[in-house]
C-alpha cells in the first residue's frame, strides 16, 4: 500500500520540475530522449509532446512501456533528489488529448504553436531518493490495479 506522505512528497517534486528523460525499446533497438512534461496528479500522468517521426517517438508507438530519471542537477550529494520511473507512453485523442494540451500549453505557452501529438505517460512506478530527507532515503509508489 501506498504511502500519502510519499505520495505527497513525490507529487511536490514532480511538480517543481518539467524535464523527464526516458528510455524507449522496440524489436531491439532502443534510445533515450529529454522532453518536457506536466504532471496530472489525478491520474499520476504525465503529458509531454514529442513527434511520431521522432526515433523515441517511433519505439513508444511499438511498444508503449518505458522506463525514464527526473533528476536536477545537486552540488553536493547532500542535496540528490531525483526519480527513477516506469509506465506506459501512449498518443492521445479526443477529449483527453485536448485536455492534456490545455494544460501542457498553460505551463508551455510556446507549445500553443505546435502540432506534434501529446503522449500521456501513466506512471506505474516511482522510486524517489531524497538525500535532504537523510542519505540515500527512498520513497516508493506504485499504481494499484
Amino acid at each position: 500500500m501506498n504511502n500519502p506522505d510519499d505520495l505527497k512528497h513525490i507529487l511536490k517534486f514532480l511538480n517543481k520540475h518539467h524535464v523527464l528523460a526516458l528510455c524507449a525499446v522496440a524489436e531491439g533497438e532502443m534510445w533515450s530522449a529529454n522532453c518536457f512534461y506536466v504532471t496530472d496528479a489525478q491520474s499520476m500522468t504525465l503529458y509531454f509532446m514529442t513527434e511520431m517521426k521522432t526515433l523515441h517517438g517511433t519505439l513508444m508507438a511499438k511498444s508503449p512501456h518505458i522506463v525514464g530519471t527526473i533528476a536536477p542537477h545537486p552540488k553536493t550529494i547532500a542535496l540528490i533528489k531525483g526519480i527513477q520511473y516506469r509506465g506506459e507512453a501512449t498518443v492521445l485523442g479526443g477529449e483527453e488529448e485536448a485536455h492534456a494540451r490545455h494544460l501542457y500549453c498553460k505551463h508551455f505557452p510556446v507549445a500553443i504553436a505546435m502540432k506534434a501529438p501529446v503522449w500521456a505517460l501513466k506512471l506505474s512506478h516511482i522510486k524517489m531518493t531524497d538525500n535532504a530527507l537523510g542519505f540515500g532515503k527512498k520513497l516508493l509508489w506504485d499504481r494499484e490495479v
